[in-house]
């Protein structure tokens, strides 16, 4: 483990192209038992639902890009069919077998989710969405492209982002390294969550990029289990 002081990007496993499917699959279901046990959905649902609340005449439309297994999308859809509220939930990742999965996943659970492939670092994003999210993907990007990414994001979206993402923190490290192994049997999970944590940005760091993506008056918040949650509204 290096010094967390200073961010450390290391290659993550789960961005290799040639991972095998079987445990391209068995990583993405060990994610969704740590994204469920530590709340990734709840962290973004308030906001969204409020916004929901405040919007007539339509149902509220969100994106979840680089979405992975999907599991935070369906959750979601679950939370505002209990809540009553008209949301239509949407989902895209670069990764052919993860939308497959996620697909999968939404049937078994009955979430109506649609999900479709989008390399969100290099294809336009969508703008016909009021929310764009984005869950633990931050920190597999070089700075410059999270920032580039935080920018477009800000000018595709009708209304908000918001980014659940982790804190580069050595309690955050030892936490991943011990929920990983206890949460999931997957080698490629072992060896990511880690690592996640040592590329995660800290959370001045996090407002710096949103600021100079042009994101002017975003929140970055400390969210339990050592997340943060940036979230930016569009100036009404």
């Amino acid at each position: 483990m290096t010094s967390l002081t200073v961010r450390s990007k290391q290659p993550e496993i789960m961005d290799q192209p040639d991972l095998p499917i079987h445990q391209h699959q068995h990583a993405l279901r060990g994610l969704a038992r740590i994204n469920w046990i530590s709340g990734s959905d709840r962290l973004l649902w308030p906001a969204i639902q409020r916004l929901a609340l405040e919007k007539s005449g339509r149902p509220l439309r969100v994106l979840d890009i680089a979405t992975g297994g999907g599991d935070v999308p369906i959750r979601l859809f679950h939370r505002a069919k209990r809540a009553g509220l008209p949301i239509e939930f949407a989902a895209a990742d670069i990764s052919l077998t993860a939308i497959e999965h996620a697909r999968q996943q939404a049937k078994q659970h009955g979430a109506r989710v649609e999900f479709f492939a989008l390399d969100a670092l290099h294809a336009p994003l969508p703008t016909d969405y009021d929310v764009i999210t984005s869950s633990l993907f931050l920190h597999h990007l070089e700075a410059g492209e999270a920032t580039d990414l935080l920018r477009r994001m800000g000018q595709a979206t009708r209304s908000m982002v918001l980014i659940n993402d982790l804190i580069r923190s050595q309690p955050g490290y030892w936490l991943a390294w011990l929920g990983t192994r206890v949460l999931s049997r997957s080698a490629v999970v072992h060896v990511d969550g880690p690592r996640s944590v040592e590329g995660a940005f800290s959370m001045p760091e996090a407002l710096r990029m949103a600021e100079a993506a042009g994101l002017h008056g975003a929140r970055v918040e400390w969210r339990w289990p050592f997340r943060f949650l940036l979230q930016w509204s569009r100036p009404s």
